[in-house]
């Protein structure tokens, strides 16, 4: 059904990928610690920055009916600056428009090769989430729609490529892995070949998952309760909705992330084949958003901040605070940090043009333009939006370090705890890698 690649098009992508963090060893992940720019947005863990502050505000839940008649409302994470009122979406790899749905692709190379993530730009403190998706198939290849806080609060519908009858359900609180979390939900007919409504029910004492409206899972916070931390291991705290396609069974990726995705990537396979990629479709997604819990610290209406290190329900608040950065180089310490202007003085521009300052995952550099590369041209880029340019590799300072698979949670069953290390305990040290040297990058400016 979908209208296969042709050659320029491809070639049109391999130039750079734009669309996370890639590290050595193939793990992309969620930003993690905040640098500056994208690394400060939706993704950004204040628990581990440098102070909780340092991630900017996270617009609050907005109910909604999401259709993808076309893909204005998607904004890619190299332009986007916190404005959800503008977009619902932010996206990275290669989000395409087919006959009313999203498609998110995976293909071997170009800007889709480490797969595609679409999230939502407003958060979802407590709701009822859904999706109507038909699933990717294939060895390797792995579907998800889930929930992300933050604080890695997750709640996960997964679809592995191999076992199209089988919907995987999972939870995690602050990233904490416990393999005793998931369960198998059974889809009667194909989730590749015939559209299924996926939906999520969160509540303060209770979640449910739902397949084509029949509750498959209920789990109770009550029955989560750790005698060791004295907590309940129970999502708790703002999240986005996320969707996507990922290589779990990438070459790169640990021996039971492999196993669990049924294999390596076939890239010999049908859809890449006769397509020139994999593919998962999204038709809908419907957002109905629960009030706040009761005794919440609010202050305001309008985003979500942390008050506390402890990152539980309790340290979240609501408040008025602003949610839009004047440009990539802003943070939640510095919301109008902007770009040198060209008027300023030929140093300061000529600073600007050589700024190593990681502003994107997956690029470097931070001149005038939104994409996160340098500038070359003296634009000011003072409102960010309009001074936007495509990802080329003639721009300055623009790199790309690999091809891997997206670190959604502690994906897979009990197989992945013989990986040497975990993919998001790799991602975890990387990520602080990454803010590290984005932190000496602002240090030189």
């Amino acid at each position: 059904p979908l209208l296969p690649r042709n050659a320029e098009m491809e070639s049109s992508v391999l130039i750079t990928n734009p669309a996370a963090l890639n590290y050595a060893d193939g793990t992309i992940l969620e930003y993690g610690q905040c640098g500056v720019g994208a690394y400060c947005l939706g993704g950004c863990d204040p628990l581990n920055s440098h102070s909780l502050d340092s991630c900017v505000p996270a617009p609050v839940c907005n109910s909604n009916d999401y259709k993808f008649t076309s893909l204005d409302s998607v904004s890619p994470n190299t332009k986007y600056l916190g404005d959800s009122s503008t977009s619902n979406w932010v996206s990275s790899g290669t989000p395409e428009l087919h006959d009313g749905n999203v498609v998110l692709t995976l293909s071997e190379a170009g800007e889709s090769s480490s797969g595609t993530l679409l999230a939502s730009t407003s958060y979802v403190w407590y709701g009822k989430v859904s999706a109507q998706m038909k699933t990717s198939r294939g060895q390797g290849v792995v579907t998800a729609f889930i929930l992300m806080s933050d604080v890695k609060d997750e709640i996960d519908f997964e679809f592995v490529g191999t076992d199209l009858e089988t919907a995987q359900s999972n939870f995690y609180f602050q990233g904490i892995p416990d393999y005793n979390n998931e369960r198998n939900l059974t889809v009667k007919t194909s989730t590749f070949d015939d559209y299924h409504n996926y939906e999520i029910d969160w509540s303060p004492t209770q979640l449910t998952w739902s397949v084509d409206g029949n509750v498959m899972r209920t789990l109770k916070r009550s029955d989560t309760w750790n005698a060791t931390t004295n907590q309940y291991h129970y999502p708790q705290t703002p999240a986005r909705v996320e969707l996507s396609l990922w290589p779990a069974g990438s070459s790169k990726n640990g021996q039971g992330t492999v196993a669990w995705a049924g294999g390596l990537v076939n890239w010999n396979a049908q859809d890449p084949s006769t397509v020139g990629y994999y593919y998962a479709m999204v038709n809908d997604v419907n957002v109905d958003c629960y009030p706040a819990p009761d005794g919440v610290n609010k202050t305001g209406s309008k985003s979500y901040v942390y008050t506390a290190k402890s990152g539980t329900n309790d340290s979240v608040a609501i408040t008025d605070d602003k949610t839009v950065m004047k440009s990539l180089l802003g943070s939640g310490t510095d919301m109008n940090a902007d770009y040198p202007h060209a008027s300023a003085s030929s140093t300061a521009a000529g600073a600007a043009a050589t700024s190593d300052v990681a502003t994107v995952p997956g690029l470097t550099g931070a001149g005038p333009g939104t994409n996160g590369h340098p500038g070359n041209n003296g634009n000011d880029g003072t409102t960010g939006e309009s001074s936007g340019g495509s990802a080329v590799s003639s721009a300055a300072g623009s790199s790309s370090t690999g091809v891997g698979g997206f670190s959604q949670g502690n994906s897979g069953p009990s197989t992945s705890k013989n990986d040497a290390t975990s993919p998001k305990e790799r991602g975890l040290q990387s990520s602080m890698f990454a803010a590290l040297i984005a932190i000496l990058g602002l240090l030189v400016l």
